[in-house]
This record gives C-alpha cells, sequence and structure tokens, in this order.
C-alpha cells in the first residue's frame, strides 16, 4: 500500500472539519435520482394535473423524443394530447402528421383551436419514408408539434430521431403499437395508454428520468366535442353494468332495484280432467 492509500484510509468517515451542508449552487445543481428532475429545456402542459405531476418539468418534453405506445391506432391519440393540441394551436406554429392510420378529423382538431393553416398532413406508405419524412421535419425545426406514426421503427432508427429531436424546439412524439413496450428505445419518456372504465384513460409511464413510476394513472378524458353535451348519467356509464347482486342492479333510471318476492304455491293446480263428448 503506498503512503498516499494509507493516509486515506485513516482519515475519519465524519470529519468535522467538513462543511455540514452543501453551498447553495452546489446543492441546486446536484440531482439524486430518488427525486424527479426538473427539465432543462421548457415543457408543455398535459392539461391533465397527474400526468404534469409524474413527468419531469411537469409536462411533454421539448428537445426529446416522446414514445407513446396504445393497444390499437387512431383511437386514444387524440383524446389525450387533445388539451396540449390546444394549447400549441396558440402558437401558431405548424402542427405536423406522419402517416396517421386514420384521415385527419378536420371539424374536431377545429375545435381544438387548430386551423386548416396549421395541420400538415404527410402521407407515407412504406416504413422508411414514415422515418426519411419524420427526420426531415424534425431537423427544420420550424413546427409546433410532429406526431409520427410508426409502427415498424428499429432501435437504431429511433436513437436517430432522439439525436436529431435534442435540437428541435417543438414537441416530437412517436407512436407506436403496445408491444413494442419489450423492446429497447433511446426515447427518454416512454407510456403505455389504454382505454379505462366509463372515459378515463389508463396511463402507465414504464420510462422516465427519476424514480420509476408504479402503478397507473386513470386520467379522465373525455372527448372534446362531447364534453358540453355529456349528462352526468352518461358520464359514468359502468353504474349500468350489472357487477352486483341482484338487489344492487340498477334499472333504467339508476335506481337500485328491490328484491320483489314471488308467488310461489306449494302445490302445483289440480287440473280439471278435459270434458268429453258423448
Amino acid at each position: 500500500m503506498t503512503a498516499q492509500a494509507q493516509s486515506l484510509s485513516c482519515l475519519p468517515l465524519h470529519d468535522a472539519s467538513l462543511p455540514p451542508t452543501l453551498p447553495s449552487r452546489v446543492k441546486a445543481a446536484l440531482w439524486r435520482a430518488t427525486e424527479l428532475p426538473g427539465s432543462p429545456h421548457p415543457t408543455i402542459p398535459t392539461g391533465h394535473a397527474a400526468l404534469d405531476a409524474a413527468l419531469p418539468g411537469g409536462g411533454w418534453p421539448t428537445h426529446s423524443l416522446t414514445e407513446i405506445l396504445s393497444p390499437q391506432a387512431a383511437v386514444l391519440e387524440w383524446r389525450l394530447l387533445g388539451p396540449a393540441w390546444r394549447r400549441l394551436a396558440t402558437r401558431r406554429r405548424p402542427l405536423v402528421l406522419i402517416a396517421p392510420p386514420q384521415c385527419p378529423h378536420l371539424p374536431g382538431l377545429q375545435h381544438a383551436g387548430v386551423t386548416p393553416e396549421q395541420l400538415i398532413w404527410v402521407r407515407a406508405d412504406s416504413a422508411a419514408e414514415r422515418l426519411w419524412a419524420t427526420e426531415q421535419v424534425i431537423r427544420s425545426n420550424d413546427f409546433g408539434a410532429v406526431m409520427a406514426w410508426l409502427p415498424q421503427a428499429r432501435p437504431e432508427q429511433l436513437r436517430r430521431l432522439q439525436l436529431c429531436a435534442q435540437g428541435a424546439e417543438g414537441l416530437v412524439l412517436a407512436w407506436r403499437p403496445a408491444v413494442a413496450q419489450w423492446t429497447p428505445s433511446a426515447a427518454p419518456l416512454r407510456a403505455l395508454v389504454s382505454a379505462g372504465t366509463d372515459w378515463n384513460l389508463d396511463v402507465h409511464l414504464f420510462k422516465r428520468q427519476g424514480p420509476a413510476h408504479d402503478g397507473v394513472l386513470h386520467l379522465p378524458c373525455v372527448p372534446g366535442p362531447l364534453a358540453a353535451l355529456m349528462t352526468p348519467r352518461l358520464a359514468h356509464p359502468s353504474r349500468f353494468f350489472f357487477t352486483d347482486t341482484p338487489e344492487t342492479r340498477p334499472h333504467a333510471v339508476d335506481r337500485p332495484v328491490p328484491d320483489t318476492p314471488r308467488l310461489i304455491h306449494p302445490h302445483p293446480p289440480r287440473r280439471e280432467p278435459a270434458a268429453h263428448a258423448h
């Protein structure tokens, strides 16, 4: 053992000469893996308080690739991102859709504040065309948000998109099937979205910066045009399911049905023999 190593081994574990607390500038720059970190770049509020509280920086990240998985494409995208798109529409920057599975519904997007001049729809049939178009839009850095449906993207291709997204000021989202959660991805944020009870969306953040997220977020996400027409009864359709005992089953006006006793005869009534004509 060298003399330097011997001197280090003789140091006490708790030296009274060391400062009891760190300097403020060092403490502000220190991040612990057990804490949810902040974001060095601006974030976009999701419109869901529970989701914002679980995301680093309190919203959808910019300068980064976000990967969202769902069991079926073109079903849950607008319900989850509708509040964020309303905020992005006010910035008057292009909103780009690359290879959506269904034709975008312009009246619904206009209800979210998106003007026809802002919306750009890129049709790409093959996987190579989708990746090329996505990369070119990200490199342009002239968009408020870009959503690309990339069901066949490989890990090395997602890594390339992540490198491109680090220089983009807008929101970069990649939609992929739910089975992709078992494959690696360079996206710092990955979420699995599925339909829950009533009008809720179940969101599981299985990859994020900071501590692992346990459990599932249940987000109430009523489609925008239906929110103004939704009645209290239709807001909770699960109440009409027959999941309890017959005594608590609801009927058409959503009140418990009493257990009405039925009349039971101890002996069946005697049937008179049929009369025969003579």
